[in-house]
């Protein structure tokens, strides 16, 4: 285990210690600090301190930084869909029905796999499970997933995520007919107080902002695109949800067997980002897969049927 020790200056009294620890050791992400903080590895005068400490001058700050740990993923040849790479990023096209990385019942099949078997340099921080991993999509929500190849990139595109400045964009069939052209969902997202698998809107929750614009309107469905200020568990799922227009199709938060399809109705269609080496922003755009796009073609044939 490594240890960083620093006396603190005049230059960071005052200041909260995960903000501080980021600014002098920048190859640190802000949910890995803080993370070594619940884990009792920062320590001022030898005491663990909360992620709100605000340092003195001549406080000693010790940083027991932990040993990597031995990845025990298994590799597999999953034929993913790599859209774009070079030696800092990659992006990849999940398919609808794969997990992004290893849980306990998914401990092959996943992106995390496929991407061990497609490359041996991904990025480590986010732990042992979910080498590369900067974000993630649901399993059966389909495309775009932003992949670090290194700990400079990781850490780059975890703090455009938590800035606001990576552009998420996702296409939804949902229920109902939405009136408005356009909107903003504004509502805070936390976790069921009693369905502890599920997320809600509710005052306890972490601030979430979804902008949404109506593409097309079947009847009693309507096509929209989705795009994320922020980046909360199943954010568009709640919102929709929470303004009374469920995605279509979606298990948990939708109405059941309302339409022939096994998952919701959600599509990752465009990321973009800063490329964390040269700050050239960076965009990639995917359609929906092809039964998404059946699945649309038949709500449109049947209104047009009722229509007749």
């Amino acid at each position: 285990m490594e240890k960083f020790v620093v006396e603190i200056t005049e230059e960071f009294e005052g200041s909260r210690i995960d903000k501080a620890l980021i600014d002098a050791r920048p190859e640190w992400s802000r949910s890995q600090v803080q993370q070594w903080m619940k884990d009792g590895l920062v320590l001022v005068g030898g005491k663990p301190v909360k992620a709100s400490y605000k340092m003195k001058r001549g406080d000693i700050l010790t940083v027991q930084e932990p040993e990597p740990e031995v990845l025990d993923v298994i590799a597999e040849d999953l034929n993913l869909e790599i859209v774009y790479e070079d030696s800092d990023v990659l992006v990849v096209n999940k398919p609808r029905g794969m997990v992004v990385h290893p849980a306990p019942g998914h401990p092959t099949g996943t992106v995390v796999n496929g991407l061990m078997h497609h490359c041996n340099d991904l990025s480590g921080i986010n732990g042992v499970l979910r080498p590369g991993i900067v974000h993630r999509i649901d399993k059966d929500t389909s495309g775009l997933l932003m992949v670090a190849k290194n700990d400079k990139a990781h850490v780059s595109l975890v703090n455009q995520l938590v800035d606001r400045t990576v552009t998420r964009v996702y296409t939804a069939l949902v229920h109902g007919h939405i009136p408005h052209d356009n909107g903003t969902i504004e509502a805070p997202i936390g976790r069921h107080q009693r369905e502890r698998q599920s997320m809600t809107v509710t005052d306890k929750g972490k601030h979430a902002v979804t902008h949404f614009k109506v593409l097309e309107r079947f009847g009693n469905f309507t096509l929209v695109e989705c795009k994320l200020e922020t980046g909360r568990t199943h954010q568009i799922r709640v919102h929709m949800k929470y303004i009374g227009f469920p995605l279509a199709g979606d298990p948990k938060y939708g109405p059941k067997k309302t339409v022939d399809f096994d998952g919701q109705l959600l599509h990752a269609g465009t990321v973009g980002f800063e490329h964390p080496e040269t700050g050239e922003y960076m965009e990639f755009t995917s359609p929906p897969p092809e039964d998404f796009l059946a699945m649309i073609d038949k709500v449109r044939v049947n209104v047009d049927k009722s229509e007749d």
